[in-house]
């Protein structure tokens, strides 16, 4: 029996985002560090990927309204499959920072064109299949670090060669997904706006912009947690594999429940599982100084991934659901971009706290940024929307 377009849309998501993780994870820093980078080059090149995201998701996400949502989840699929053999003609840092930005746009398109896809063929159960398209790729986040380090033995060339084979069967998948013009519940395809009028129309929701810097302020506060938890492991004398174990059992916690938390704002409204989770995460992020050993910093740390399902099942649905079809892939796509710009002033952000109050300054600071955003959206478009 043929497999469903959104079953082959999860099993590409997995197998992309298992190729891209792959790569960088735990690979790129020693790989940079190999071609004799610094703290500084190897940060370069870290950041060049989700700076290729910001750049491209809002046109991705246009283009996939303008010319279709197949076109674009193949033209990132090729990117996909041909990006980590760009790794194996590298020669130097800046080789590898431009293989890297290249690999990157390949993530900064799909995501919000097939998030944009499942959007248009699911209505009544929204939340829940965004949920389960996010949990396929979260598991090739999960798989990949462990895949990865275990090819180390290969060498560098090895790594990316398996990453390679990755994205050939992404690509692969792509190719047998259908129009998705034609599958959708209800609804017949309409004419498409020209780019200045969707972004126009979807810079001027509020409702729009309210889900898109909920997450963003979301990912904020992640991105603390994630550059600082090391730290604070490391001072309270946890080894580097016991702080890895949080991490991994974050990730699982959200994968599993996030299909759950997607249902369940399809039945219960969106607004208010997005607040309710954003304070819980705010709530997790700001207690982690204060855990007194490493069951309790376990145990934050699974609390805070459940209250990340919560918050963002619902906040991909909401912008979904207040968008219109014609420019619904702009509107994942922008939703894509501002969250990585959360995502990635984060850490910087928390760095500066540190410096000045220690860890549980960067802990707090993504806390007060998160409750702070989550107020505006309460007072504002939360008001509007409930």
């Amino acid at each position: 029996m043929r497999p469903s377009p959104f079953r082959l849309l999860c099993g590409a998501g997995f197998l992309a985002i298992l190729s891209t993780t792959m790569a960088k994870n735990p690979v790129l820093p020693l790989f940079a560090a190999h071609l004799g980078a610094g703290p500084e080059g190897v940060g370069l090149v870290s950041a060049l990927s989700p700076l290729a995201g910001v750049l491209v998701g809002i046109p991705g996400g246009l283009c996939s309204d303008r010319f279709g949502r197949r076109r674009m989840l193949l033209a990132s699929s090729l990117i996909f499959a041909s990006a980590p053999f760009a790794y194996l003609l590298v020669s130097d840092v800046w080789g590898l920072a431009l293989a890297r930005f290249y690999h990157g746009l390949a993530t900064g398109i799909f995501m919000p064109v097939a998030q944009a896809a499942v959007a248009d063929a699911f209505d009544a159960a929204r939340g829940e299949k965004l949920g389960t398209f996010s949990s396929a790729t979260l598991a090739g986040r999960f798989v990949a670090p462990m895949l990865g380090g275990a090819a180390l033995w290969l060498g560098y060339s090895g790594v990316y060669v398996l990453c390679g084979l990755a994205g050939i069967g992404a690509m692969l998948l792509a190719w047998k997904l259908p129009n998705f013009e034609g599958h959708h519940e209800g609804g017949t395809p309409t004419c498409r706006p020209p780019f200045r009028d969707s972004l126009r129309e979807l810079l001027a929701s509020r409702g729009i912009l309210a889900g898109c810097l909920l997450e963003a302020g979301i990912l904020f506060a992640y991105g603390s947690f994630e550059a600082f938890l090391p730290i604070v492991s490391q001072e309270r004398g946890h080894p580097a594999w016991l702080t890895g174990t949080l991490f991994s059992a974050q990730v699982v916690t959200v994968a599993l429940t996030k299909p759950f938390f997607g249902r369940f704002s399809d039945r219960h409204g969106r607004m208010g599982q997005m607040l309710g989770g954003a304070a819980l995460t705010a709530g997790a992020c700001a207690a982690i100084p204060f855990a007194p050993g490493l069951g309790s910093l376990f145990a934050l740390s699974v609390l805070l991934g459940l209250a990340l399902s919560v918050a963002t099942s619902a906040t991909s649905a909401y912008v979904a659901d207040l968008s219109r079809r014609e420019n619904r892939g702009g509107a994942m796509g922008l939703l894509g971009s501002i969250m990585d710009v959360g995502h990635s002033t984060g850490p910087l952000v928390a760095g500066f706290a540190a410096a000045l109050f220690g860890s549980a300054g960067a802990f707090a600071t993504g806390a007060v940024v998160l409750l702070a955003v989550s107020a505006w959206v309460w007072a504002g478009p939360g008001r509007m929307n409930t």
